[in-house]
């Protein structure tokens, strides 16, 4: 490394003493040296790039794990208009309609579409083993039903037992992890167990070790928002009720888990039902490191929402919920679905949308 001796001193500028400004010195030695060359500083922190370029040193984010063009990501569903009902009872009549009668390019698999017309509308998904669009009809899990189409295609593809991988994206009060875990205590009995699991992104960037108490007393906070979605759920039954008992049962022998990410990683992943929230904290080496280590039996949700990132490392276009929807999409193990509408409250609706 070069001598960090430059005539510009980032910890002058900045007036702290940090190893960020050591790498800045650094670079803008070696900008000094070689002054015939373009020196770049390459790095996934958000802060250390933008004083980069405060000291009018180039800077740049890797670009290996970037996606392109954030703005058309897959979305998973396509809208379609027609002038007439024709098709649209037909998909009611038979249950299926062939690919090319909605549209004439190659089909992605697992693909959900609204058909429309003035009258009515029909709900649909490209099954790669028929080689059709299927209906996708509305079903409840475990007292939760959907509120949109949506809505409605992400259940379909977390209850499709041959989907073994789903991504949920969506703003905050769009359903995502409440139909995730809905759907997954509608299929306990199909696993051996159901692990909820969201990333540790400490406020400020400060590790947890900062927070008073216990190792749980400081994790407790971070798993709150999932022990809510779970609340919410059981909260529809009475207490003396099967359900609300069940949860409570699944609980306290451990067939339900909420855990740090941290804590899920070493386990084996064999036969498991896998929900990991707040996905878009994630890293795309993260994303893999999960997914590889899934066995037989197991199914496997991210959630999140990749415009609302809690991590100066990452953005819309270099984290792992980007990257996987961006690289995977077309699999016939895979599918994925963006939730639009906010179904938690008008006044939730009104906040996502103007502020």
């Amino acid at each position: 490394m070069s001598d960090e001796g430059s005539s510009e001193d980032a910890t002058r500028v900045f007036g702290s003493v940090k190893n960020d400004h050591r790498i800045l010195n650094a670079a803008l030695k070696l900008r000094e040296e070689e002054p015939k060359k373009k020196v770049v500083l390459v790095s996934k922190d958000i802060n250390l790039r933008l004083k980069a370029r405060a000291l009018r040193l180039d800077a740049e984010d890797y670009e290996t794990i970037r996606i392109k063009d954030i703005d058309h990501l897959y979305k998973g569903k396509t809208d379609l208009q027609y002038s007439d009902n024709k098709l649209i009872n037909k998909l009611y009549k038979d249950g299926s309609i062939d690919h090319n009668e909605v549209e004439k390019s190659e089909p992605v698999t697992n693909h959900y579409y609204i058909l429309k017309n003035p009258s009515s509308s029909a709900l649909g998904y490209y099954n790669p083993e028929k080689e059709k669009i299927e209906i996708v009809k509305q079903h409840s899990a475990y007292g939760v039903n959907p509120r949109n189409a949506e809505q409605t295609f992400a259940m379909h593809a977390l209850m499709k037992p041959e989907i073994q991988l789903v991504t949920i994206t969506g703003a905050a009060g769009t359903g995502k992890t409440l139909l995730a875990l809905a759907c997954a205590l509608e299929q306990r009995s199909h696993y051996r167990q159901i692990y909820l699991a969201r990333p540790i992104v400490p406020l400020s960037n400060r590790d947890i070790g900062y927070l008073p108490g216990d190792v749980k007393s400081k994790i407790d906070p971070y798993m709150q928002p999932l022990w809510d979605n779970l609340s919410i759920i059981k909260n529809q039954y009475k207490e003396t009720s099967k359900q609300y008992k069940k949860i409570d049962e699944l609980i306290q022998t451990e067939k339900l888990s909420i855990e740090p990410l941290a804590y899920i990683r070493g386990r084996s992943l064999n036969n498991v039902f896998f929900i990991i929230d707040e996905a878009q904290n994630l890293t795309p080496h993260e994303i893999k490191t999960i997914i590889t280590r899934a066995g037989e039996n197991t199914k496997i949700i991210f959630t999140g929402d990749i415009f609302q990132i809690d991590t100066p490392y990452l953005d819309t276009q270099s984290n792992g919920l980007s990257y996987l929807v961006d690289r995977i999409h077309n699999n016939e193990i895979y599918a994925h679905i963006n939730l639009e509408k906010g179904e938690r409250s008008t006044l939730a609706n009104l906040a996502s949308k103007f502020l």
